[in-house]
């Protein structure tokens, strides 16, 4: 049979399918009940049927918009390819979705009511308005993306923001505004999203409904590729608070303070109290050096009754070098200097290098828009030029993209590798003429480790490109929204980039230093998580967060200045122990919220206690003794221990890959750790000398108390010990079981 002649036979066929399904839907209709009617208004397919697919979920990640389509139905993710859309719906399968001779018996209709079976189950009702639009669009010809019609320029919700009494409800409005000037309301076409469905939800209608909890929370409006954000608050108590209510102890409220109080204010939120000075030493010693305060500076600072005595031990603690030691370790993580995947024989001098880089920066202060650059910009020998190790790990397209995006910018902008980023503006055009800034890094020399080339040389080549894999164009070096740079074969596009990321017009670089060391020393972001900025995931004040941007960059960048802003904060200094009005707050900074001493600082915390160090393995042989685990150069060293307790991988720039979530194997660590055990028995160690001495129990005691929890031990705990240390017949075990049980408690292992 010919080919053609069978083709038509095959459609005349589905033909008389199609009336033969639809028979029973003209059967159910009442009998008086007349065919929608055709609407007047012309149906545009951008700013029509493509929000509607988006609306009933036709192009999500779960069904027909993932990367395989779902059952031969394949179109692009949230339809920002309508060119592929409109395809898809119209002439693949041989036109059989739509039939425009009647409408009503399309294929495209007759799942969406479920007259045909559809995985997707039902989705409209026949006469709903939903159903018109797409009915009226076949009933137009199925006009495809117009290039002359109007385009969707922005979208509004209105009401901006509000605050909300709990289980209480509120209709968002969403009007779209057109290039032609003409403006509709799209509420019921728009999808809605809250970023916090615990404090208040949205429904499909756009009707926001609070539970029974107070905070902060956003609602995602979208319609076609735009975004707009309506941002409420639930007040914890109705009561406003006042300046005069809270403790200051005659202390003159900050900018800073200023800011976090108005939002105090306006959630009804009294905050916790000044924490006492034992707590405050041994708090701010572990976040700015990342390990405990000695007996001796604890009793030296609680005996120090000079004024403004916290401002000084700030400044005392930023000039140690455990403080550079702390933050190298922790850019170090951010920078993926990464030694595990091969030899760690030839890749230590490497990783050596680099984190030294990194502490000597820190140490001496340099400008973070500096350090940024030098890292960006790098050219040269890796081993001898330390910034070109960052290239080691940060190799291609996607990494230099994903990873200077995520730690310098804030911005995670993985999804618009692929397709236009989900909940923000990021197309595959940014993303890849973002990477195009990279296009001419050139590499040379060094030797193949197990396929990652060691020591080579960086350096500039005359051409490179990065082409968009979608249109196969090729894209020209610009920044994240906006202009191409204007870069000759001369000039090197990383420069520009530099530039551009380090100018106090930018509007990421100095926000997202700025959250991130914010969240480093409240366990939270302003925005959070602390690289995750869009707009559907505002920050929690934003007034906050950009006046301490701008602080930070008029300062010169001055790393230490903004530490000092923060730790000098009331804010900063409040107690853990939360009351009525702010207990159920995680977002507003009205107490120090307590976090777990990451894996590093924890293993060193135990190893100052009881006075034995950590013997780590250096592969070939070992570290030095004494080495402390936060001056480790890599990860790359087999500690269980640290493993255990979260240590990242360091294979990506994201902080998230360092964890503090309690796990069962945490717990069976701490009983069963050889690492523990061994310094529990060491014969040079700190239980050893307890039971050496012939001091008191209560004399030892404090000792320990002051070692372990930076406080003196209260009448109760005291009593408690001196019983169950007299009622041990050796007085080694009895010290050793007492120092176990407190290295095991909460208040050890947690920063509050």
């Amino acid at each position: 049979m010919n080919l053609a002649v069978r083709n038509r036979l095959v459609a005349w066929l589905m033909i008389a399918l199609l009336m033969v399904c639809s028979h029973d839907l003209q059967a159910a209709e009442n009998s008086n009940q007349a065919k929608p009617a055709q609407l007047e208004q012309k149906v545009h397919f951008l700013t029509d049927v493509v929000p509607l697919l988006t609306k009933l979920n036709c192009n999500s990640g779960g069904c027909h918009g993932k990367s395989t389509g779902q059952n031969g139905f394949k179109i692009s993710l949230l339809g920002f390819e309508p060119e592929l859309d409109y395809s898809a719906m119209t002439l693949q399968s041989r036109g059989r979705r739509i039939f425009p001779a009647d409408p009503d018996r399309s294929l495209l209709l007759l799942k969406a009511i479920g007259r045909v079976p559809h995985g997707g189950g039902k989705l409209l009702e026949y006469d709903s308005d939903d159903y018109k639009v797409l009915r009226n669009w076949i009933l137009q010809g199925a006009p495809g993306p117009d290039p002359n019609a109007p385009v969707l320029v922005s979208i509004n919700v209105s009401p901006r923001d509000q605050a909300l009494k709990r289980n209480s409800s509120l209709n968002l409005k969403v009007v779209a505004q057109f290039s032609d000037g003409k403006q509709r309301d799209v509420s019921r076409q728009a999808v809605y999203e809250s970023n916090y469905p615990e404090i208040a939800g949205v429904d499909k209608e756009g009707v926001v409904t609070t539970q029974s909890r107070g905070g902060l929370f956003a609602v995602m409006a979208r319609f076609g590729d735009q975004i707009s954000v309506f941002q409420g608050v639930v007040p914890y108590g109705s009561s406003e608070n006042t300046v005069e209510e809270m403790d200051l102890s005659d202390r003159k409220l900050s900018k800073i303070d200023q800011l976090l109080v108005a939002q105090w204010k306006k959630l009804g939120i009294t905050p916790s109290p000044p924490t006492d000075d034992a707590t405050f030493i041994r708090r701010v010693t572990l976040d700015i050096c990342g390990t405990l305060p000695t007996a001796d500076e604890v009793t030296t600072y609680l005996e120090d009754t000079r004024p403004q005595k916290r401002q000084r031990l700030i400044n005392r603690l930023l000039e140690r070098p455990e403080y550079a030691s702390y933050f190298a370790l922790k850019w170090a993580d951010i920078l993926q200097n990464r030694g595990s995947g091969y030899s760690t024989r030839k890749q230590r001098a490497g990783t050596m290098l680099f984190s030294a880089w990194i502490r000597d920066s820190i140490a001496s202060n340099k400008p973070y828009d500096q350090f940024v650059s030098e890292i960006l910009t790098a050219t040269g020998s890796q081993a001898e030029n330390p910034p070109a190790i960052w290239y080691r790990s940060v190799r291609n397209t996607t990494s230099y993209v994903e990873s200077v995006a995520q730690a310098f910018l804030g911005v995670r902008i993985q999804c618009a590798q692929c397709h236009h980023h989900p909940a923000e503006r990021w197309s595959q055009d940014d993303y890849y003429s973002f990477a195009a800034n990279f296009s001419r890094v050139g590499r040379k020399g060094g030797f193949a480790d197990a396929e990652v080339p060691t020591n080579e040389i960086i350096y500039l080549k005359n051409e490179g490109e990065v082409r968009n894999p979608r249109t196969s164009e090729i894209m020209q070096p610009r920044p994240l929204g906006g202009p191409d740079f204007a870069v000759s074969r001369f000039d090197d596009p990383r420069q520009s980039l530099a530039e551009w990321m380090t100018s106090p017009e930018n509007p990421f670089f100095a926000r997202t230093m700025v959250n991130r060391m914010w969240g480093h020393f409240f366990g939270r972001g302003i925005i959070h998580p602390i690289d995750d900025a869009r707009s559907s995931n505002p920050p929690t004040n934003p007034a906050l967060i950009e006046a301490l941007a701008k602080d930070f960059s008029a300062n010169g960048y001055d790393v230490k200045r903004l530490i000092r802003l923060i730790t000098n904060s009331h804010a900063y200094q409040l107690s853990s122990v939360p009351n009525q009005t702010n207990s159920e707050d995680t977002q507003c900074f009205a107490r120090y919220y307590p976090k777990r001493l990451s894996a590093e600082i924890l293993l060193d915390g135990i190893s100052q206690v009881l006075d034995v160090p950590t013997i780590f393995p250096g592969g070939p042989g070992q570290f030095p003794e004494g080495m402390r685990a936060v001056n480790l150069p890599d990860e790359n060293v087999r500690i269980n221990f640290l493993d255990v307790f979260g240590r990242p991988s360091r294979t990506s720039a994201c902080e998230c890959e360092r964890t503090d979530a309690p796990a069962l194997s945490q717990a069976l660590e701490l009983v069963n750790s050889k690492e523990i055990q061994r310094k529990l028995t060491d014969k040079n160690g700190y239980v050893e000398k307890l039971g050496a001495n012939t001091k008191p129990h209560s004399e030892n005691i404090r000792d320990i108390f002051l070692r372990t929890l930076s406080r003196n031990p209260r009448a109760a705990e005291e009593a408690m010990a001196v019983e169950y240390l007299k009622s041990e017949k050796s007085r080694q075990e009895g010290y050793r079981s007492l120092l176990w049980a407190l290295l095991a408690t909460n208040e050890f292992m947690m920063n509050h």
